[in-house]
Parts: C-alpha cells; structure tokens; sequence
C-alpha cells in the first residue's frame, strides 16, 4: 500500500514526482485552497487564472495538470477540485478532502512520490487526507502482469502511487501523527476487505477465507475459531449448512475475537460471506452472476473492522462472526420447499434459494447473541430490492433501536459512507408466516429489503440491540472509479463499524 508520510518542507524545495494543490469553486471562479499558498506564489498570484485558463471550475472530481513553476524540484503541479468553496471563516469538511485526495490518489498511478499541498486544517484533515489518498491510490492487480511483460504498460501494469506526502502535517504533533497512524490501519484493513472481494471465487472458497482469516488473527493477535462442515452439522448449524449443501467447497463459521483488559463493553459484527452465489436451485438469471463473487463483502468487512479494532487498541471488545458458504446448484443442494432446522432450533421453509443470505446471517446472530453482547450488527449484500429503494452508493440501516440505528447512521456519515435509517413494518412479516415450518424464508415482494431485516430479527435474542447494514448498493462499484471509491470492491461499512468501535470504546454510545 502507498506509504504516508507527514512533512513541514516547503513545496518548492520538495523532490517528488508531483505537488498536489486544492482548487474550490468559488462565486466567480476557481479559488485556489489553502496549502497552496507557495504555489500560488512561484505564478505571481496567478494560479488561479492560470486554472481557469485551463478549464479548471474547481468542481468536485475535477482534475488539471500543469507544469510546476521554475525552481520546484517537482515537474509537475496536480489541481484537484474540492468543490464549492466554504464561507471566509468556514473550513473544508473532511469528505471533500478524503475525495479530493482519493481523485489525486488514483490519477498519480506510477509514480514514486507526490506531495500533497490540500487544506491542512488540524489532524481531522490530516486524517481525512490520509484515508483518502490510500483509498485512492488501491489497486488490485493480482491477476495482472505487474510490468514484468513485454506487454505491461499496454493492460496498465503500472504500481499505485508508492509514496504519499501530507505537507503542513506535523511528524511531531502527536495529535497528527495519531491521525496519521489511525488512517494507516483502517485503510489497509479496508484495502484487504477490497482485496477479497475482488478475487475470483475459484480462489476464495469458503475454507480458503477462513484460512485468511486464520492468519490475519495470528498476525495480530486475534483468537478465532473455525467450524468446518463436520463441526457446523454436530452443532446444528442447519442454515449455513443447507445454503452450502450444493457445493463442493464445504462452508465454515468463523469467530474473531478481540479483546482488550479494560473494556466494559462488546460489539458483535456479523457478516454475510457467500463466496460465489448462482442462486442455487432458484438460478439467477443471465446477466446476474457474473459479479457475484462480491457476495461476501460483508465478511470481509467484518474482517476487516476486527483487525481495525485491534491495531488500534480500542477499549472494547469485539467480536466478528463470518457466515461462509458457497452458493451452487447440484442434485444435493437445498430445493425450494424444503425446511431447514436452525442453529436456534427454529425451522424455516426454503421457498427461494436465492434468499440464502438471510439464512446463513439468522445462524450466526444466534450463536452471536448467546455470548449477550452489548450490541450486534450485521453486514450483507442481502437484497436488490435495497439496491432499488436507495440506489448503489447508499446503503440501508434497520433495527430494533431507534436510537442505535440513529446512532449507526450518524457514524456512517461522520466518516463519508452513505446510508440511510429504514423501517421495519410489522405488517410485513404476516407474508413470511408459513403452513409448514416456523417461518418461511420469503414474504411479500414488495419491500423486500424491509422483510429479509424482519426475517433476520427472528434470530437475534431476546432484549439484545441489533442493527442490519444493507450494504448491496454501494458493496461493488461496477461503473467507474470516483472520489476514493475503486472499480470493483469498495469495502463498503468497514469505516462504519471502526467508528462504533470508536465510540463505544469513548463510552458516546451510552
């Protein structure tokens, strides 16, 4: 991953590859931001008709390259839009610098060094620029020739960004380099989220996760407990069992525990981890699967939030459970019609094996809720029907506290993932009523999203806080890259879960 780096250096004087500048869009015209000042200078005070010049509107995303000027050590100067320019005393919110860093980030491919001369308010900023342009700069490009081909440069073989300057951010300011430290960890966490989401599911079979699984938990220190197919039948495990029962590569349950002496509260995350899904019997269609091996993104952002936790050292404790099964139809997967046993002795008739997600999620909120956590969430590529409702850069919050899923909300948008509070109608979960088993694994159509949260509900235990991340949306990004956010796997939720870690360990979730 790029390596960051904070630096007091004036930008002149700095050897790099490129100096990055912030431009916002002002009343009338582009305004060059702060941390440019130096630069601004070297043109006469002109940067920013020079921009302008250059069809620069410091519109967000936007991006103009231009020659540095005479006596900078750097050939090369970066404007990045951040967008429209706040009030004379106002400063630029840490989203549109994680953004407007993440663009910069992205278009640097191949280069050794950039500095990064973006508003540097406090370490907030330094934070939000830090994750934004290590968010950025990720590539996946495992399966690619890396430039050791004679036709490297022709499929893009060209290294991320190798080494991020953040100039104006203090390398002895503790609150700095705390800021600078923590967006390190969550960053590289999260591009390991990316990582697995993006690999192909001939390579990541559920047993494969878990090994991954194993070794992040022994690098640092986690405990963690895998059950194989043989341990899930002699536990009872009939969900994650029945979803995996087509498939040759048997499922696991995995628990990532992290603990730390001091704390007085436990989280427990809980995330969906189909490694491929076809649909199973109930087959998707043509045109649905080719992305479907992104239908554990929810393990690996519980994965990812986890390690997270631990690498900060966070005062509470928490828990990751990964649901992992794979998806396929054979003559011994489970058919429409059959009735599954659950881990928590409810049964439950199968009418659409396309709906497995929910049920490989209700074992592993069950085996969740016996250790009585303060709070538990879950996180899943669970519906289209939430991908319909909210679009795909936004993901859905329901639960069984008004205030928690408030409180999950105001956390998503304090570190820029969007999200959005649903309801659970009690109306809808007649629809799931069924004549042969305890409950059915589908309901009315319309509302899907809302009844797979009613159905998962039925699994957590009594008088235990939950909340259900619907993260279908914005999981796997199939159109372009933007701001931060790759092609591909996004790691959608981990930054979520790491700030209510954050929180509870501050006691500011009550």
């Amino acid at each position: 991953m790029t390596a960051l780096t904070l630096s007091t250096s004036a930008a002149p004087g700095l050897r790099a590859d490129a100096i990055v500048i912030g431009v916002a869009k002002g009343a009338k015209g582009p305004v060059v931001a702060p941390g440019a000042e130096a630069v601004d200078k070297a043109y006469d005070g002109r940067l920013a008709a020079v921009l302008e010049t250059l069809g620069a509107s410091g519109a967000e995303g936007e991006l103009t390259k231009l020659p540095a000027p005479a006596g900078f050590k750097a050939p090369l100067v970066v404007a990045v839009g951040l967008g429209a320019a706040p009030a004379a005393d106002g400063e630029y919110e840490a989203e549109a610098l994680r953004r407007a860093a993440g663009v910069a980030g992205r278009a640097l491919t191949g280069a050794k060094k950039a500095a990064f001369a973006l508003p540097v308010q406090d370490a907030a900023a330094v934070g939000a620029l830090g994750e934004g342009v290590l968010l950025g700069a990720y590539s996946f490009d495992t399966y690619k020739d890396n430039g050791n081909g004679k036709d490297a440069k022709a499929r893009g073989g060209k290294a991320p960004l190798a080494e991020a300057v953040l100039l104006g951010g203090k390398p002895r300011d503790a609150a700095h380099k705390a800021a600078a430290a923590r967006a390190v960890a969550v960053c590289e966490e999260l591009n390991r989220a990316r990582d697995l989401i993006n690999t192909p599911p001939n390579d990541l079979t559920p047993a494969i996760f878990a090994g991954i699984a194993q070794d992040a938990a022994k690098e640092h220190g986690l405990k963690i407990q895998v059950l194989d197919d043989k341990a899930l039948t002699k536990g009872g495990y009939g969900g994650i069992l029945g979803v995996g029962s087509g498939s040759a590569a048997t499922p696991r349950l995995v628990k990532l525990s992290y603990s730390h002496p001091d704390a007085d509260k436990h989280l427990a995350f809980v995330g969906k981890g189909i490694t491929y899904d076809s649909g199973g019997i109930s087959l998707k269609p043509a045109g649905h699967n080719e992305t479907m091996k992104c239908d554990m993104s929810g393990a690996a952002a519980v994965l990812a939030a986890v390690v997270a936790a631990a690498r900060l050292g966070l005062e509470v404790n928490v828990t990751g459970w990964l649901a992992l099964a794979e998806n396929m139809p054979s003559g011994s997967a489970v058919r429409p019609g059959d009735v599954l046993r659950m881990y928590s002795g409810k049964t439950v008739e199968v009418l659409n094996t396309d709906a497995e997600g929910r049920l490989v999620l209700a074992d592993a909120l069950w085996a969740a809720s016996a250790e009585k956590p303060d709070a538990i969430v879950d996180v899943a590529t669970l519906t289209g029907a939430m991908m319909l409702a909210l679009g795909s850069r936004t993901f859905g919050i329901m639960g069984n506290d008004d205030a928690f899923r408030t409180a999950l909300h105001e956390a998503a948008e304090e570190v820029g993932e969007p999200a959005w509070p649903m309801p659970l109608p009690e109306h809808l979960r007649k629809g799931m009523d069924s004549a042969t088993a305890d409950i059915a694994n589908m309901g009315e159509r319309m509302g899907g999203g809302l009844v797979a949260g009613l159905f998962l509900r039925e699994f957590v235990g009594e008088g235990i806080t939950w909340a259900h991340l619907d993260i279908a949306g914005p999981a796997f990004n199939e159109g372009g890259p933007f701001g931060y956010t790759p092609k591909g796997g996004t790691g959608s939720a981990v930054r979520t879960l790491v700030r209510l870690a954050e929180l509870t360990a501050a006691g500011d979730l009550g």
